[in-house]
């Protein structure tokens, strides 16, 4: 594990994830239970711990493990069930997705941002 790779990985995913996570959790889990600190939480242990999952496992094994620590804290910080949490996490990636076509249609490459 590179330390400074994970640093980066965390600023540049807290920039990035954190605030679709947010909106995504704020539409789902409400406005109540979403707050944006748990948002930055979520994605912060989330790299930490994928990372540390990335450095012992790999495949699918690894995948499965992530997406369920991934879950895990969505249903921890955004107080909600199993199933919710998943629709938030597949919810904020179809936000994200819509946000990298808009940025890409306009001529910003997100290649160029990261």
């Amino acid at each position: 594990m590179n330390i400074v790779g994970i640093l980066i990985q965390i600023i540049v995913s807290v920039i990035i994830v954190a605030p679709v996570l947010w909106i995504a959790g704020r539409v789902l889990a409400g406005k109540g239970k979403a707050k944006f600190t748990d948002a930055i939480w979520i994605v912060v242990l989330g790299v930490v711990l994928g990372s540390i999952v990335g450095a012992f496992l790999s495949g699918w094994v690894a995948a499965l493990i992530t997406l369920i620590i991934w879950l895990a804290l969505i249903k921890h910080f955004f107080d909600c069930g199993w199933l919710k949490a998943l629709v938030i996490a597949i919810v904020a990636a179809l936000i994200f997705a819509v946000i990298i076509v808009v940025l890409a249609l306009i001529g910003i490459g997100v290649a160029g941002l990261l």
